[in-house]
């Protein structure tokens, strides 16, 4: 595996949207846009559905990285590669805004061809699962449904296009593509796209962090309405409970890996394009520093997030009721194993690029020092929460979609089904329709 770096930011609308340009995203089968830096890769010397087998490969130093997709349900197969070259770009200070904008362009003409289920046999599902939730003898709490939208696009969408277009609409989302073949002929041809609201974990040298997102509310055009709903949602002890299940869901999953978590007692509102949150930033120490990035997403995911509680009984009542979700709710990220000097020699390097850091102003170093900037170091990675997604056919263009909500005893089946809508308009409106 090959590791390179710009040379640091540039100047100019221009060089911003060549950072998404489609003629360079086609080279690549991953990337991912945190807020302050684009990771790419392309080419691939191994492939993996499992990702404990991915896991291991970088325990045994057989790869240097690996980047891709876990499915939702952990039985089924991910979408992981150990990639022939990886890359690191801090874009200007103004990305994504101006350049991701401009970039997008036209949208292609997206109709809507099946949702599943329908609108009202959602409701019927949360009416059914609040039942189910009240009864004393049942071992759910938490339970996340999900509807799913099938749309054909004309002309083709690929999905560089959309992942402008996701940009475009969502500057301050987690922005993610990758191509999903290595989970088997069933996905060949096909690509998750977001952008994603959540951090499922995250890892920077020894400091492990999460933000988690559960109990949400539409929000609204006027300015007044939009504060009174982000003041209800903070205040509701419906979302309030859903969020803590959550909460202490990673709590104890992250606490036996780390030294030092951080909780805060109550969560914090977060706001989307079109959504309110409650969120809790997450902080730890890494115990062993051995355990990686995909280890950590690995021991964390599912969360109640996007699953519910406890885990195997929300999973069995999810396939019951949905069917397999494919990899909307899993998550996408990479992971860097051991780097030896052949992976990042600094003859293949741009000068400016030898010292600079993933999260400093000018670039990134492939050193395997420390700074207090962050630099990239063995075991680091990012892994978002595969939300406000689409699975795309790039052979056809034909593209799915989903949204889900946290079912809890006290949920209101219509509250659900707006949460829902409003939450599938992250992707639709990037396609340019409204249509439900």
């Amino acid at each position: 595996m090959t590791l390179s770096t710009s040379p640091g930011p540039v100047d100019g609308s221009g060089a911003q949207a060549a950072l998404i340009d489609e003629s360079l995203l086609a080279a690549n089968h991953f990337d991912l846009y945190g807020l302050d830096y684009h990771c790419s890769a392309s080419g691939a010397v191994a492939s993996f559905d499992d990702p404990s087998r991915a896991a291991e490969s970088l325990a045994r130093g057989e790869h240097s990285a690996i980047v891709g997709a876990l499915a939702f349900d952990t039985d089924a197969p991910s979408a992981l590669t150990a990639p022939a070259h990886i890359r690191f770009d801090v874009p200007p200070n103004s990305w994504p805004t101006a350049g991701l904008a401009t970039a997008a362009g036209p949208i292609t003409e997206a109709r809507v061809v099946a949702a599943e289920p329908l609108r009202e046999e959602h409701r019927a599902r949360v009416a059914a699962a609040v039942t189910v939730l009240a009864d004393s003898t049942t071992p759910l709490a938490k339970v996340v449904l999900a509807r799913k939208l099938l749309l054909d696009t004309t002309p083709r969408l690929t999905p560089a296009v959309f992942l402008a277009a996701l940009a475009a609409q969502n500057p301050h989302s987690g922005l993610f593509r990758t191509e999903l073949t290595s989970a088997g002929d069933a996905y060949r041809g096909r690509h998750l796209v977001g952008a994603s609201p959540e951090v499922l974990v995250r890892r920077c040298g020894r400091q492990v962090s999460a933000h988690p997102l559960a109990g949400s509310t539409p929000r609204h055009h006027d300015p007044s309405v939009d504060a009174e709903r982000a003041a209800t949602l903070n205040s509701s002890a419906k979302d309030l409970a859903e969020h803590r299940f959550v909460v202490d869901a990673l709590r104890s999953a992250l606490a036996p890996l780390c030294t030092r978590l951080d909780v805060p007692d109550a969560p914090s509102i977060v706001g989307t394009s079109s959504m309110w949150h409650l969120g809790t930033p997450i902080v730890g120490e890494l115990a062993d520093p051995s355990t990686t990035a995909l280890d950590l997403a690995i021991a964390v995911h599912p969360t109640p997030a996007v699953c519910g509680t406890p885990t195997g009984a929300a999973r069995e009542y999810i396939l019951a009721t949905e069917g397999d979700r494919g990899f909307y709710g899993g998550a996408v990220g990479w992971c860097i194993g051991n780097l030896s000097p052949d992976d990042h020699s600094p003859d293949d390097l741009p000068h400016a690029a030898r010292h600079e850091v993933l999260r400093g102003a000018d670039g990134l170093t492939v050193s395997d020092s420390r700074t207090p900037h962050g630099a990239v170091a063995p075991g680091d990675g990012e892994w978002l929460v595969a939300i406000r997604c689409a699975e795309i056919d790039s052979r056809t263009g034909a593209l799915a979609t989903w949204a889900g909500g946290g079912i809890v005893a006290d949920s209101d089946p219509d509250a659900e089904v707006a949460e829902t809508t409003a939450k599938l308009r992250t992707v639709l409106r990037a396609l340019g329709t409204d249509e439900i």
